[in-house]
């Protein structure tokens, strides 16, 4: 049985707790730094809960001691921290962050451990760069990879058609820090909100725009392989206009705080949500231009007797296969490990990959 650390008591870390314990192959501890998140949990009777400063020292590293790995389901500001003491307590990391400059420092942390670190194990970045990489490899040269991902409600009823769905600070993050892209075989970054474009998905008409993070390390990847990076984030029409009215003319991209609790105390949760993920990749083959489109959706849906929201299946069951592949000797146990180059074929073999599991063939596109 495998002892895991999980830092962070919210809806995300509370599901990947409860995946892992109920398989019986893993030991879970559940790490917070306020007693009242870990109490308002609802998890499996197997899992330990610890309340600890994780911004003290030496204070997560006790209890990393002896652990398999650690799985960081905490804010992105504190990713550096939880990746500093997983590499002096020599265990496997792995997180959720869409942060870059975070990504970053991870991967320098990772040059020098002797364990795995295993950044952006989530949805985007994430399970979206493996499908992507894994549409790339199809073509001999590639023209372009377009990445788009949305958790979006079924229902929605506000003038920014949105509740929120996961983290508010990643939110807020994506939609005010710079967007890489390959643009014309060059990278560059491009502005967070803009470059707005629309399409109609099985009936759906949808938006998407700029967003920072979603890429992962597919820019490094593939930088002088293609000629067209791109992420979008998803939303349903009239969202970024509010938004870019929000942060930009009124300022709150500055005041952060602020704005976060304007969204907690005014947008209301909801586990009736869609999450909705779409690839396009085109290039040559034997000569001939061709395109290869990957389109799913996954609800939200009860695993066992508990219900769970679309956003927390496909994270949660994201970061656990890739524990679960790592644990089975599957993935290297050593050094920087990018998303893509894990196969798009073991992850959905694996019993917490089948959650991706597509029921319909892809969806029809109208741009």
């Amino acid at each position: 049985m495998k002892e895991i650390v999980i830092v962070g008591a919210g809806k995300i870390g509370g599901t990947i707790a409860n995946l892992l314990a109920n398989t019986g192959d893993y030991r879970v501890t559940v790490v917070d730094r306020a007693q009242a998140q870990l109490e308002a949990l609802d998890v499996s009777p197997l899992v330990v809960t610890r309340c600890i400063e994780i911004a003290e020292e030496g204070a997560l590293e006790k209890i990393l001691a002896g652990k398999f790995a650690v799985l960081s389901a905490a804010p992105f500001h504190l990713t550096t921290r939880i990746a500093q003491a997983a590499a002096s307590s020599g265990v496997h990391y792995l997180d959720l962050t869409e942060d870059v400059a975070s990504t970053r420092i991870v991967k320098q942390l990772s040059a020098t451990a002797k364990t795995a670190f295993i950044p952006q194990c989530g949805l985007a970045p994430g399970f979206i760069s493996i499908v992507a990489n894994d549409l790339a490899k199809r073509f001999d040269t590639l023209e372009s990879v377009r990445m788009r991902v949305g958790a979006l409600p079924q229902y929605p009823s506000n003038a920014l058609n949105y509740n929120l769905t996961w983290s508010t600070d990643g939110v807020i993050n994506e939609y005010c820090e710079p967007c890489e892209a390959i643009v014309d075989g060059e990278l560059t970054e491009v502005p967070p909100l803009e470059e707005r474009e629309e399409f109609s998905l099985d009936g759906v008409t949808y938006e998407a725009f700029n967003t920072s993070g979603g890429l992962g390390t597919l820019c490094e990847t593939l930088l002088g392989k293609v000629r067209t990076l791109n992420y979008r984030t998803i939303r349903y029409p009239g969202h970024a206009a509010i938004m870019k009215a929000l942060l930009n003319d009124l300022g709150l991209r500055d005041r952060r705080d602020v704005f976060k609790d304007i969204l907690e105390n005014a947008l209301p949760s909801t586990m009736q949500d869609v999450v909705v993920i779409f690839v396009t990749v085109s290039g040559r083959k034997k000569g001939r231009l061709l395109q290869e489109t990957y389109a799913n959706k996954v609800y939200s849906g009860h695993i066992g007797n508990v219900l769970y929201s679309g956003i927390q299946i496909t994270t949660a069951s994201a970061i656990c296969a890739v524990l679960d592949m790592l644990a089975n000797g599957d993935l290297p146990q050593q050094g920087f490990l990018k998303q893509e180059d894990i196969a798009l074929d073991a992850f959905l073999a694996n019993r917490f990959g089948k959650a991706y599991a597509q029921t319909e063939t892809a969806g029809r596109l109208v741009a």
